[in-house]
C-alpha cells in the first residue's frame, strides 16, 4: 500500500532569506574540517601517530585532562550546587568569574595564571618556600592551566541540571530523614547524572586540547608540559604533514564526544531520550478486598511512644493548632488559602511561615528537616526516579540506620498492604500515576514519623482504588502514634479519614471542628459548595438574608439584623418548575438552566437568574423528562425557608 505524500503546512518551508545565511554558516564552519581530511597524508598517518615525540604527548595530554578532569569535580560540583540552590549576595559576580576563561583569551589566561602562581606572582614566592611547590615549566603547571580553562564547562553543565531539578526531591528525601549530605549523594547527583556526565565529557575534551595558556604559563618542555596541541604547534614548523595528522587525531576525538552528546550540554528538550511511558493502572480485581495483617516483625518492632502535636505558625500561614495523638485533621480550603504553606511551614522548608513545633516533649523548631521526624507525600508523590519501588519505600529506613534486609522486608511489607508489591521492582517511570502514588504514601509510612503531613495522597486514583487505599490509611492512621494532617479536596476523604477539619482561607482558620459538624454547618462558601451545597454570602436582615450577590432570602430562623452569614441550601431542597409555584415557598425565582450534569441517579442543573445568586437545583432523570429540561430552558425555582441554614461568619 502506498504511503501519502506528506504536505507541508503553509509556513513549513524556510525563508529564503534565512535558509542562505544558515548554509553559508555550516559551509564555513565545515571547510576547515574538510581541509584536515583533503590534506591529510592517509598512507603516512599510521606514521606520524605512533612516532615517539607524538605518543609522549600524548600520554602528557591523557595525563593532564584526567588530572583536570579530577580537580574539576571535585571543585566544580560542589561550585555549581551553589549556584543553583543557594542564594547569596554577590552570586552574579561570581558566576561572572565562572564564565570568563570561556571569553577570556587563553594566553591572557596563562599570563593570569602567572601572575599569581609564578615565582614572582602573588602566591608562587609562597608555595615554592613553604612547600617546595613550583608550578610553572612543571606538568602540574599544565594540569592548573587546563583546570583554570576547562572546569567552566562542568559548572555552567551541572548547573544547568540542577536548576531544572525540582527541589520537591530534595525536600522529600529531607522529610524522610536523610542529611543533606546524603541527599546529596543519594538524590541529587543520581538524578542530574546526564548533566553531570556531559560536563565531565566537554571538560576533559577541553582539557585535552588546551594550548594558549598552557603554553604561557606552563612552558613547552617535552615529556612534561608538552602536550599534545603543543606538539601540533611544533609540527607544523618542522613537518606539517605530521601536524595535520595528529590535528586529524584531535578532531576525532573531539567530534567523538559531541556525537555522544548528542545536544545533551545544551539542555534541549528534544535532544533527551524518551521517557518509558507510565503503565495502566492494573485491574482493581487484583487488588484484595481483606487486607493482610502486618507480619509479626512489624507489630512488634512498631514504636509505642506517643506524640501530641503543639504548633504555633506565624507568617501568611497564622494559627495555632493542637491535637492529641491519633488524631486526622483534614485540611480544606481554596487554592491559595495556605494548605501547603502549612505543610512546608511544619516541616521546616519555607520562609514565608515559620512554625514553633513540638512533637511529644520534644521541640522540634530549631531542627533540620531531616532531624524532626516529620514525614511528607507532595501532591506528586515525588518518587526518586532512578529507584525502584522497593528501595523508594526503604529509603526513609535506610536513613534511620535499619539494616538493608530489614529496610528490604518491611518496605515490601508496606508496598503489600497497598496493594502494589508485585511491582516492587519497577522505577517509577513505568508506574501509572495512581500507582506511583501509592507507593509514595508507603514510602512515608514505613519511615515510622512522628508526624505525618500528606498533601492530596489519594487524587491520582480512581474511585475503587481509592476506596481501597483510604481503607488501608484508615486501618493505619488508627493506630499510628502521632497527628496526621491531610490537605484535600473531596469531601469523602475528609469525612471518612479525618476526626477534625481545619477550614483555611488567606492563611486564616475560619472553623476547626469535627467534620459533622462541619458539614451541618460549614462557615466558608468554599467548604459548603465542596460539600455540594449552594452558598450565598449576604447580610443578616429582620426576616432573613440581604445577598451579597444582589436579592433577598427569607430563612425561617433569622439571626440578629447587621450580621455578616452564609446561607447553605443543599441541592435537593431546591424545587424546579416550568410555572411559578403558587405553594409554600417562601423564596421563589425565575431562571435559566445553563448547565446539566449527572451525579449518579440524579441530575444537577445551574440555574442563573438576574434576582438571586447561580443556584444549583437536583432533580430525578423522570422529573426533568417531565418538565423537558434541557440547555436554556425558562423555569422557575423555589426554595422553603426551614431549607436554608444560616451560618453567622
Amino acid at each position: 500500500m502506498k504511503r501519502p505524500a506528506l504536505r507541508r503546512t503553509p509556513g513549513a518551508r524556510a525563508p529564503l532569506l534565512l535558509t542562505v545565511p544558515a548554509l553559508l554558516a555550516v559551509a564555513f564552519l565545515m571547510l576547515p574540517l574538510v581541509g584536515i581530511l583533503a590534506r591529510t597524508s592517509w598512507g603516512e598517518l599510521g606514521t606520524h601517530l605512533t612516532a615517539e615525540p607524538t605518543t609522549q604527548a600524548l600520554r602528557l595530554s591523557l595525563l593532564v585532562s584526567l588530572w583536570a578532569l579530577g580537580l574539576s569535580l571535585l571543585f566544580g560540583v560542589p561550585l555549581a550546587w551553589l549556584l543553583a540552590r543557594v542564594p547569596f549576595p554577590g552570586k552574579a559576580f561570581v558566576r561572572s568569574l565562572v564564565l570568563l576563561p570561556m571569553v577570556l583569551p587563553p594566553t591572557v589566561g596563562g599570563v593570569a595564571l602567572l601572575l599569581a602562581f609564578g615565582r614572582r606572582g602573588l602566591l608562587g614566592p609562597w608555595l615554592e618556600d613553604t612547600f617546595g611547590i613550583t608550578l610553572p615549566f612543571h606538568t602540574s603547571g599544565a594540569v592548573l592551566a587546563a583546570t583554570f580553562v576547562a572546569m567552566p564547562f562542568l559548572v555552567i553543565s551541572l548547573e544547568g541540571a540542577l536548576g531544572g531539578l525540582r527541589p520537591r526531591y530534595e525536600e522529600t528525601a529531607a522529610s524522610l530523614g536523610a542529611s543533606p549530605v546524603r541527599v546529596f549523594l543519594t538524590v541529587t547527583l543520581p538524578m542530574v547524572a546526564p548533566g553531570l556526565i556531559a560536563g565531565a565529557a566537554l571538560t576533559w575534551a577541553r582539557a585535552l586540547g588546551e594550548f594558549g595558556a598552557t603554553i604561557t604559563f606552563a612552558g613547552n618542555l617535552p615529556g612534561t608540559t608538552q602536550t599534545l596541541p603543543l606538539q601540533v604547534y611544533l609540527l607544523l614548523q618542522e613537518s606539517p604533514e605530521a601536524a595535520t595528522s595528529v590535528s586529524l587525531l584531535l578532531l576525532a576525538i573531539a567530534m567523538i564526544v559531541l556525537i555522544a552528546l548528542r545536544g545533551r550540554w545544551t539542555g534541549t528538550p528534544g535532544d533527551h531520550r524518551d521517557r518509558p511511558a507510565p503503565r495502566p493502572e492494573e485491574p482493581t480485581g487484583t487488588t484484595p478486598d481483606v487486607l493482610p495483617e502486618p507480619p509479626a516483625y512489624v507489630r512488634e518492632k512498631a514504636p509505642q511512644e506517643r506524640w501530641p502535636l503543639h504548633a504555633d505558625v506565624t507568617g501568611f500561614t497564622h494559627l495555632a493548632l493542637a491535637a492529641d495523638p491519633g488524631t486526622t485533621i483534614a485540611v480544606v480550603g481554596p487554592n491559595g488559602a495556605g494548605k501547603t504553606t502549612l505543610l512546608r511551614a511544619l516541616l521546616g522548608l519555607t520562609p514565608r511561615a515559620h512554625a514553633r513545633l513540638r512533637l511529644g516533649d520534644t521541640d522540634v523548631t530549631a531542627l533540620p528537616p531531616h532531624r524532626r521526624g516529620v514525614a511528607w507525600v507532595p501532591q506528586d508523590g515525588a518518587l526518586f526516579p532512578h529507584l525502584s519501588a522497593l528501595s523508594n519505600t526503604a529509603y526513609g529506613l535506610r536513613t534511620h540506620g535499619v539494616p538493608r534486609a530489614e529496610a528490604r522486608r518491611e518496605a515490601q511489607s508496606w508496598l503489600d498492604r497497598l496493594g502494589v508489591g508485585h511491582l516492587a521492582h519497577r522505577k517509577p517511570g513505568q508506574l501509572s500515576g495512581g500507582q506511583a502514588q501509592r507507593v509514595a504514601l508507603a514510602r512515608a509510612l514505613a519511615a515510622r514519623p512522628r508526624l505525618l503531613l500528606l498533601d492530596e495522597p489519594l487524587a491520582a486514583l480512581d474511585q475503587t482504588t481509592r476506596a481501597h487505599v483510604r481503607h488501608t490509611l484508615r486501618r493505619h492512621l488508627a493506630e499510628f502514634g502521632g497527628v496526621c494532617l491531610i490537605v484535600t479536596h473531596d469531601p469523602v476523604e475528609a469525612v471518612s479519614l479525618a476526626d477534625r477539619v481545619l477550614v483555611l482561607d488567606d492563611g486564616r482558620v475560619l472553623q476547626d471542628e469535627p467534620p459533622s459538624e462541619v458539614t451541618r454547618h460549614p462557615r466558608s462558601p468554599w467548604v459548603a459548595r465542596m460539600l455540594g451545597r449552594n452558598a450565598w454570602p449576604g447580610t443578616a436582615t429582620a426576616d432573613g438574608l440581604e445577598l451579597a450577590g444582589g436579592g433577598h432570602l427569607v430563612v425561617a430562623e433569622p439571626l440578629a439584623p447587621g450580621t455578616e452569614a452564609l446561607a447553605v441550601i443543599a441541592p435537593e431542597a431546591v424545587s424546579v418548575h416550568r410555572e411559578k409555584p403558587t405553594g409554600s415557598p417562601r423564596n421563589v425565582w425565575p431562571g435559566t438552566v445553563r448547565e446539566i450534569t449527572s451525579g449518579g441517579s440524579r441530575l444537577r442543573l445551574l440555574i442563573t437568574s438576574d434576582r438571586a445568586p447561580d443556584l444549583v437545583a437536583e432533580i430525578t432523570p423522570q422529573a426533568a423528562a417531565e418538565l423537558r429540561i434541557a440547555d436554556g430552558t425558562e423555569v422557575w425555582t423555589g426554595v422553603k425557608a426551614t431549607e436554608v441554614t444560616v451560618v453567622p461568619l
